[in-house]
């Protein structure tokens, strides 16, 4: 289908009424199904089992990905597969897009979990009650919803803003309901092969597993060096002394960070690496060798190397933030009245938004609810989470107007400056900080993740009201799903967090950022003060750089910053997927269009430049999925 859109000039242009007006004849469909029965269950399946992957992803990196595009994949090739064999009907395109929005709402659960939760944890050195979590991070979500849905009008049917993520989906939708749908039973396949590849290389390097089910002869090694250290008991690579492979300079068997590393494009791939090998060839083992660092334990080592890189991320993080005061200014506008003051004309959308009165109730009911919820589970006092409140609603709009715009949502950067803000109000008071900014940080990004999600439902002309409804499925489906999983992991163990097997980056930066401004720098030893400076530095250096040069500075402070708090194996498979993906583009980009390049050239290009996202998408999750699952059997059953 083709789908049709304003152009610029009629943006700018036509007034609220007469883009609705124009929407509801030119785009909207009516009554065609969308939030049915199957497409709510489809999406709270898939959400449920996709979250898992960004649980899997959120534990290595502290990063979340998008499932959207994903589940759409997914839910179109069953539905399509159910019709050839006479066993029910094709999803229409909007109940494709109502189940996206349900699975996307559930994938974006696991982002407390690996970030102010943990870090929480970490601090108090105790172990909130699953049920606990599970109705906190609800609640967080719940307020989300309804602080996104009055700004929807303005940044979505108003300002039109792109919202880049949620547009693609729509484009993947459009294009996998016209025609035959050969191009989604393709995709379908690359996902599928990519996941099934994936599982088993999780599968066959898990000695435990393989030990388990009676199949050892079929092991890999879970390092790829481990071939070389095989050979002889003499062999020792030494780096001032330390073994490289204690200072976790090796090679993974798994494939899961190399596609996240294909996700990512290589500035950030390239500056991960650099700032790996600095971290890891240079820095650690000289602070071993002045025994600075006690020992190469990954726990130990990250200890000290956190506090550069946590600096180096968010001075570029605030630094980015508020270097585009036109984007701040322009999310404030919609506190303003309507052009020429004129009163608002009456909503010809009102029978399919949600009614305006949900949000006027519901704000303060569950804001109110969210600061006792917070008094008795973490001790926040109620003033300051009255506070925190009004906060989310800055925030929002903030996070809003920069996912609409760029598809980056500054979850990071909104969390620091509410840490900031904390350590003025409740100076001391870590718990308080950490989970405090865990208000606003996941209050803001459920919102604007939400709206990411109704851009397409807006392209396609679906009920604004069946996808909120959705969005909320979802955030049960999801919490009901990751949260269980999270503590299965964990065994009440909470030496797991920033373990080997766990590092949670995201978790160790809330907890440092919310250490140094608790207790200031003093606190920190004198080589990781002149770091965290240094670092601090570097990150405003290159960010300002990036700015000068309009993005095509080659180093990402984020990238570089985030080595600090990550293992080698995971830097050097990241690095190589990025760089991996980088060269099938260079290679194969060109092939139908200049004609050049046999059958399998054009292949090659099909799968890995027109599908890429698919492909990684396919190996992280299958990758993910089974690791999750591998986990739990090694803790419980084994």
């Amino acid at each position: 289908m083709r789908i049709q859109q304003l152009t610029p000039e009629q943006v700018h242009s036509m007034t609220l009424r007469e883009k609705d007006e124009w929407w509801l004849k030119n785009v909207y469909q009516g009554d065609m199904p969308q939030l049915t029965l199957r497409s709510a269950l489809t999406g709270m399946i898939l959400g449920s089992v996709l979250s898992l992957t960004n649980l899997y992803v959120g534990i290595k990196t502290g990063w979340t990905l998008g499932i959207g595009i994903t589940s759409v994949i997914l839910a179109f090739s069953f539905f399509k597969l159910m019709s050839s064999l006479n066993m029910g009907k094709e999803l229409t395109i909007l109940e494709n897009n109502a189940m996206q929005s349900i699975a996307t709402s559930a994938g974006y659960m696991t982002g407390p979990l690996v970030s102010s939760i943990s870090a929480y944890m970490m601090i108090t050195n105790k172990m909130i009650p699953m049920w606990d979590t599970m109705l906190w991070i609800t609640l967080l979500s719940l307020l989300g919803v309804l602080f996104a849905f009055p700004l929807k009008k303005r940044f979505i049917n108003d300002e039109q803003l792109p919202f880049p993520e949620g547009r693609a989906a729509g484009v993947v939708m459009a294009n996998l309901h016209t025609g035959d749908g050969q191009d989604g039973i393709f995709k379908a396949k690359i996902l599928g092969i990519g996941a099934l590849l994936s599982a088993g290389m999780e599968t066959l390097r898990n000695h435990t597993i393989m030990k388990w089910l009676h199949a050892e002869f079929l092991a890999i090694p879970e390092h790829w060096d481990d071939l070389i250290y095989n050979m002889s008991s003499q062999i020792q690579l030494k780096i001032m002394g330390t073994p490289i492979k204690d200072l976790t300079i090796r090679w993974e068997t798994s494939i899961v960070m190399l596609a996240t590393g294909g996700l990512m494009g290589i500035k950030t791939g390239a500056s991960i690496l650099i700032g790996g090998f600095l971290n890891y060839f240079i820095l650690v083992p000289y602070l071993l060798d002045q025994d600075i660092i006690m020992s190469p334990k990954f726990k130990d080592i990250t200890m000290w190397a956190l506090w550069p890189g946590v600096a180096m991320m968010t001075t570029s993080s605030l630094f980015a933030f508020f270097s585009k005061p036109k984007m701040l200014l322009s999310a404030f506008a919609v506190l303003l009245p309507n052009k020429n003051g004129k009163k608002k004309d009456e909503d010809i959308l009102k029978d399919i938004e949600l009614p305006m009165w949900v949000f006027a109730a519901g704000i303060p009911i569950l804001g109110l609810l969210t600061v006792i919820v917070g008094h008795d589970l973490f001790g926040i006092e109620y003033w300051l989470g009255v506070i925190a409140i009004p906060m989310v609603f800055i925030f929002t709009l903030i996070a809003v107007n920069s996912t609409g715009l760029t598809s980056i949502t500054p979850t990071g950067a909104l969390g620091k400056l509410t840490q900031l803000s904390f350590s003025v109000l409740a100076p001391g008071n870590m718990q308080t900080n950490i989970m405090t900014a865990g208000i606003t940080g996941e209050v803001a990004g459920n919102a604007s993740n939400l709206l990411m999600d109704i851009k397409p439902g807006y392209m396609l002309g679906g009920k604004p009201r069946h996808q909120a409804i959705g969005h909320v499925l979802g955030i049960f489906a999801g919490a009901l799903a990751s949260v269980p999983v999270f503590y299965m992991i964990l065994q009440n163990d909470l030496s797991k967090i920033t373990s080997e097997a766990m590092p949670m980056p995201g978790a160790q930066i809330w907890k440092a950022v919310a250490e140094v401004l608790t207790r200031g720098l003093s606190s920190l030893h004198p080589t990781a003060q002149v770091a965290a400076l240094i670092g601090g530095a570097l990150g405003i250096l290159i960010e300002f750089m990036n700015i000068r040069m309009k993005g095509k500075f080659p180093i990402s402070a984020m990238g570089l910053g985030l080595a600090c708090v990550l293992r080698f194996s995971d830097c050097w498979a990241m690095a190589f997927g990025a760089f991996l993906f980088w060269a099938l583009h260079k290679k194969f980009e060109v092939v139908e269009v200049n004609g050049v390049g046999g059958g399998f050239a054009k292949t090659m290009r099909k799968i890995f430049v027109d599908n890429q996202e698919t492909v990684c998408a396919g190996i992280i999750a299958g990758g993910s999925i089974i690791g999750i699952i591998l986990t739990i059997i090694e803790n419980v059953f084994l």
